[in-house]
């Protein structure tokens, strides 16, 4: 039985007419008299569609040796959540907006300690002036001046953005026309994608170099002004890798490609588990330690410690879920 009999067997006994059909698989009735026609088949995306609808397998539709209806598995109650063009098209505008305030709320939480760092040092040169309780107390009020907008810009964005939080925790679809114009957006801003990686890259690679030519004046006050100057070149390059990357996030989110396939969301759940464990487990170890030692010039050393076993633990992590995928795959797929 072909695929266009078997797509008529499934509409009549659904008590469907084409026109029905069609606009349960949005879209023309003509596409349909077509499918029932032998005339065109349809694409991968319309083929689960059809399975979904008719609640049989892709194999019971594809494979002519397949005589008798091969039921799907409902996979659970609730029906799969579905973007629709208009949908998507918000949800991209939102993130262009949004990764332009995230960046810039970074680049406050990096600005806002250079303040601090300058008119700390300040007050040890004598001929400033500058009385150290002075220097703190306007430090620490430019600090929390560029902090707080920068934490009402990220409060902003999270809860703007809360009713898109099941694209990175739920399984969904998309209608027609949005994977075209989700591609099509993403070739065009490809090169400025790219442009803006290497840029950031660049900047972040020669921050360091104000810092080191401030070190050999050996003069602690233009020391600290260099490293100041390292934080900017540094804060100017998270805003080139936080605009673009948060850009082409939004792409890959809506085509479930990178880091968002349903395999990939579901390692990032495991490995966002682990961290938060992993985490608490070594600040647990730390206060215990420091408390216990007295010590806290040396317990430090708990934090480049942990920082280095926490990249190696999430290589296991990662291993560990790979070797699972390729045991649960099917051996056609591996």
């Amino acid at each position: 039985m072909i695929l266009a009999d078997k797509i008529i067997q499934q509409r009549k006994k659904a008590g469907w007419s084409q026109e029905e059909l069609a606009e349960k698989m949005q879209v023309s009735r003509q596409a349909v008299s077509k499918w029932e026609g032998a005339q065109s088949v349809p694409d991968l995306e319309r083929i689960l569609m059809l399975s979904r609808l008719f609640g049989v397998t892709t194999d019971y539709l594809l494979k002519d040796e397949i005589e008798g209806e091969a039921y799907a598995e409902a996979a659970d109650d609730a029906p799969v959540r579905r973007i629709a063009l208009a949908q998507a098209n918000e949800f991209l505008e939102f993130r262009k907006v949004a990764s332009v305030r995230i960046a810039a709320g970074v680049f406050l939480c990096i600005l806002a300690v250079i303040p601090l760092l300058i008119l700390g040092a300040a007050s040890e040169v004598p001929t400033w002036r500058l009385s150290e309780d002075l220097a703190c107390g306007v430090g620490l009020a430019a600090l929390l001046l560029l902090v707080v907008p920068a934490v009402a810009l990220f409060l902003s964005c999270g809860m703007k953005n809360a009713p898109y939080d099941f694209l990175d925790g739920e399984p969904f679809s998309v209608e027609y026309g949005v994977t075209g114009m989700v591609r099509e957006r993403q070739r065009e801003y490809r090169g400025v994608y790219i442009r803006s990686n290497i840029i950031g890259a660049c900047l972040c690679v020669l921050s360091p170099v104000p810092l080191f030519l401030g070190a050999s004046t050996q003069n602690e006050f233009y020391t600290v002004v260099t490293l100041a100057a390292t934080l900017l070149l540094a804060g100017i390059g998270s805003v080139f890798f936080i605009i673009a990357g948060v850009r082409w996030a939004s792409m890959q989110k809506l085509l479930q490609e990178g880091e968002y396939t349903p395999r990939e969301k579901r390692k990032s759940r495991v490995l966002r588990t682990v961290s938060a464990i992993y985490w608490l487990v070594v600040t647990a170890a730390y206060l215990g330690w420091s408390f216990w030692k007295g010590d806290w010039e040396e317990t430090w050393i708990v934090w480049p410690v942990a920082g280095v076993l926490f990249a190696a633990a999430r290589c296991v992590c990662n291993l560990i879920m790979d070797r699972e995928d390729e045991q649960s795959d099917p051996p056609a797929q591996r």
